[in-house]
């Protein structure tokens, strides 16, 4: 029998939200704490399995510039394929554990992702269109709570279960999130969030649109260069991966505190560069421990690097939108800013292996990571609240256009 679409009530929409969120990472993080069970097993060099993390994120790039695309397929069914994909993508692990099979479902998954990040922002504007930021900040924090439980549950169930099983479970978590999220389409109001193929072209001629992809980009990739390498390089050291896949949780479970805090920010400050300039350089400071002394000062660097990247990522997506003033925008928007971005953020995970198999470390991939972070400080300033409301009305002014 048929259930009727759920209410859209505030608290179900976040429950939504959340579960959708939860289920977004584990397939990216799981490969860190696993990846020298999973070299010896399958002879791929460092340079290689960077690519378990870079082909996804580089789908979520090429698809989020797509945007157009994607969204025209509407945010009902695409949310639905998005899911059901990372979902299969998952499961594939678990029967295919060849390289091609394990590139092919990176691949697959990074689509799937990529449609849920994609259509989720339009979600929001059209079910919340006045806690949009609020709940922009919730899904990202549960985003890194779903790498957090898996960096912290990945090498406990390996030992049990074999690397293979463990990487296919997490198919398991997104059976109760596409079930929710089918409840919830129904009720969602009728709200054109598709953009057209010029509104496109008009965000891609706007400085703002590329300095806040950059912005995002780089950002980004100091995420996905510690979920892909952070785990490895401890282990490098001398560290079991327990051990490692626990400091990596710990990282990501301090990533979850400043999320829930800068939901709460985000709400109190209308001006963000001030929490954005604090957050940049605890990324900084993070990323000193690590190169200088990775051992003695492995618990400050785990608090800083969980500090400044996890209020990094959700206050630049709320920097974002708060450039946007209705679900088309904000599908326009967010969709190239997160496609140059995760295009960015996509090379540091390979070009950091590479740098491994050339020269037997990652520091000089930390240390790379720092330089491009003291660029943010400068770009930061750009981001005042007449700056946006400037953007807005030239926004505003191209679409009566």
């Amino acid at each position: 029998m048929k259930l009727p679409p759920a209410p859209l009530s505030p608290l179900f929409l976040l429950a939504v939200v959340v579960a959708v969120g939860l289920n977004l990472r584990p397939p990216l993080a799981t490969v860190g704490p696993l990846l020298e069970s999973l070299r010896a097993a399958t002879g791929m060099s460092y340079q290689a399995a960077g690519l378990l993390t870079t082909l996804p994120v580089m789908a979520m790039g090429a698809l989020a510039l797509g945007s157009a695309w994607v969204l025209r397929l509407g945010m009902r069914r695409g949310m639905s394929i998005g899911l059901v994909l990372i979902l299969l993508a998952s499961a594939l692990r678990g029967v295919w554990a060849e390289p091609a099979g394990l590139l092919l479902s990176a691949l697959a998954v990074g689509i799937g992702i990529a449609l849920v990040q994609v259509l989720l922002p339009g979600v929001m504007k059209a079910g919340a269109p006045a806690a949009a930021g609020r709940l922009m900040s919730l899904y990202v924090t549960a985003i890194m709570a779903g790498a957090a439980l898996t960096a912290a549950l990945a090498p406990l169930l390996s030992a049990g279960l074999g690397w293979q099983a463990t990487m296919a479970l997490w198919a398991l978590p997104v059976l109760p999130a596409l079930l929710l999220w089918r409840r919830c389409a129904p009720a969602l109001p009728a709200v054109a969030v598709a953009p057209t193929a010029s509104g496109g072209v008009a965000v891609a001629r706007r400085l703002r649109a590329w300095t806040l992809a950059l912005y995002f980009g780089i950002g980004t990739s100091a995420y996905t260069l510690i979920l892909a390498w952070y785990v490895p390089y401890y282990q490098q050291l001398g560290w079991s991966a327990q051990q490692a896949g626990l400091l990596l949780a710990g990282l990501t479970a301090c990533e979850v505190a400043v999320g829930l805090a800068a939901s709460w920010a985000v709400a109190r400050w209308h001006d963000r560069r001030l929490l954005l300039v604090a957050v940049i350089a605890a990324s900084l400071a993070g990323l000193a421990c690590v190169v200088l002394a990775p051992l003695a000062l492995a618990i400050p660097a785990m608090v800083l690097l969980g500090f400044g990247i996890g209020g990094l990522f959700p206050l630049t997506l709320v920097a974002t939108l708060d450039h946007a003033g209705s679900p088309r925008e904000a599908g326009v928007l967010v969709g190239f800013v997160q496609g140059v971005g995760y295009l960015i953020a996509g090379c540091m995970p390979f070009l950091a292996g590479g740098l491994r198999d050339a020269l037997g470390g990652f520091e000089p991939a930390w240390m790379a990571m720092a330089g491009m972070m003291l660029v943010m400080l400068p770009m930061t300033w750009r981001l005042s609240p007449r700056s946006v409301l400037a953007y807005g009305a030239a926004a505003a002014a191209t679409a009566a256009a």
